[in-house]
């Protein structure tokens, strides 16, 4: 993975595969410089033996290969510039990650094109799960969820091209202020 949004679209799959109703995104950047980002769902969880092992590559819960990269490349990416990844899961509630990446390394990956990862992950479910976005720096803060926006929408499809549009352009307004130069 070559910036941290492409972690969180995968991490994302992973909730969507898992059933989830809603999931809540977070990159938290502490005046410290480390960013944390999150994702929390209530998705049908792990057992603790799949959660005891889901940090080897060579755990997957795909019937279509036998090993499972995602993971174990995140906890790679945020060891590497002094981070770490927790993971706390329960069999029926649901899961929640949290990758902390220390931006001053030099290993740390760049944020990337955060908006438009999250309006792929919208158009690519957009009947379910419920998205919700929450971005904080000492730059700012800014929220966004699908929930709160559908309404307003009255009944067109969050995958329809012109509302993907609409959620990337609104995301960068709002994204901008807050990471803008900080992790480019």
């Amino acid at each position: 993975m070559k910036e941290i949004a492409l972690h969180l679209l995968d991490i994302v799959q992973n909730s969507v595969r898992a059933g989830a109703s809603h999931v809540d995104i977070r990159f938290l950047l502490g005046a410290d410089g480390v960013l944390e980002m999150g994702v929390k769902d209530d998705g049908c969880g792990m057992s603790a033996e799949l959660l005891d092992r889901v940090r080897s590559p060579f755990t997957t819960t795909r019937t279509t290969r036998k090993v499972g990269l995602g993971i174990p490349l995140l906890m790679q990416n945020a060891m590497q510039t002094g981070g770490r990844v927790d993971i706390q899961s329960k069999e029926g509630e649901g899961t929640d990650i949290a990758a902390f990446f220390v931006t001053g390394s030099i290993d740390c990956l760049p944020l990337g094109d955060l908006a438009s990862t999250m309006a792929s992950i919208i158009m690519g479910s957009p009947d379910k799960p419920e998205f919700a976005l929450r971005c904080v720096s000492p730059a700012g803060e800014m929220s966004f969820s699908t929930e709160t926006i559908r309404p307003v929408l009255e009944g067109v499809s969050l995958a329809e091209p012109g509302v993907v549009q609409w959620i990337k352009e609104s995301l960068e307004e709002e994204i901008e202020p807050i990471f803008g130069g900080i992790m480019k």
